[in-house]
């Protein structure tokens, strides 16, 4: 099932500390919305609504329909400010995209089939060293997330980040070090390969 988000935003004028302040005291979160050969604009959004969006992880990495007034404009979530110690959202950076213009974007991992892992199976823990990954690819290529198969992984195992299978059109953003490990099955605990997958 394909996910979408509709994110109503209104346009606002004022700018500054003071004005954010009134704004948040209203239940309202200040953005910007800029890139795709336009000016930045300064917009305001439901917190209640946004705090709705933010309990899924696919809004974090998927592309959004943002709605000002009548127009609907396609961006991604560039950046997110949360209070450092209350559960509120201080303010968002949303970026226009255009289909035929790569983006880079963060998108995380998703370990499958760990239940069957050969390796956990023979009583070894996996242990996740990498979460997320930096991609660039065209908008119709972003992919919600990678999947990491971990059937095959036996105690001793280790996943590089070269080894990750990349959906077709998405590329790492950096060419990754071919040694930098993502997922690793450890042994059990004081039996002599726990030793060895450390190594």
């Amino acid at each position: 099932m394909t996910i979408s988000f509709e994110v109503n935003a209104q346009p606002r004028i004022a700018a500054g500390k003071g004005a954010s302040r009134r704004l948040r005291r209203a239940g309202l979160v200040p953005a910007i919305v800029y890139g795709g050969h336009r000016e930045p604009q300064m917009v305001s959004l439901s917190h209640n609504e946004l705090l709705r969006h933010l309990e899924q992880e696919a809004f974090y990495s998927h592309i959004l329909d943002l709605k000002i007034g009548d127009e609907v404009t396609k961006v991604v979530l560039k950046d997110l400010q949360r209070h450092p110690a209350k559960p509120f959202i201080l303010h968002l950076d949303f970026m226009r995209i255009s289909q035929d213009e790569k983006i880079r974007m963060t998108v995380p991992l998703h370990f499958i089939n760990e239940d069957k892992c050969k390796g956990i199976k023979m009583g070894g823990q996996a242990f996740h060293l990498i979460t997320e990954i930096e991609v660039i690819c065209l908008p119709k290529d972003l992919p919600e997330f990678i999947a990491i198969d971990m059937t095959d992984l036996e105690v001793g195992s280790i996943l590089h980040l070269s080894e990750i299978k990349l959906p077709e059109g998405v590329a790492l953003a950096h060419a990754p070090d071919p040694d930098e490990p993502v997922v690793t099955i450890h042994g059990p605990r004081g039996s002599t390969e726990e030793g060895e997958g450390a190594a």
